[in-house]
C-alpha cells in the first residue's frame, strides 16, 4: 500500500521556522529568569543568543526542514 505524500506549503514552513526561533529564544530568557537574573538588558541578550541555534540550523544545507536547500 502506497502512502500519500503530504505537501507542506511555504507558509507552513515559514511558520514552523519562526516557531522554532521563538521557542529557542523564549527558553533562553526563561532559563535566565529562573536562575534569578532580572536585568532587562541581560534578558534581551539571552533572547538574541537564543536565536543563534535556529539561525545556525537555517544556514546548514543538510537541515532541510526549513534551512537553505542545496539543489
Amino acid at each position: 500500500m502506497a502512502k500519500a505524500k503530504i505537501e507542506v506549503s511555504n507558509k507552513d514552513k515559514l511558520i514552523s521556522g519562526l516557531n522554532s526561533y521563538l521557542r529557542a529564544a523564549v527558553a533562553a530568557v526563561v532559563a535566565m529568569w529562573m536562575a534569578g537574573q532580572t536585568d532587562p538588558k541581560v534578558l534581551a541578550n539571552a533572547f538574541v543568543a537564543g536565536l543563534l541555534g535556529p539561525v545556525l540550523k537555517a544556514i546548514d544545507p543538510k537541515a532541510t526542514e526549513f534551512g537553505i536547500k542545496v539543489k
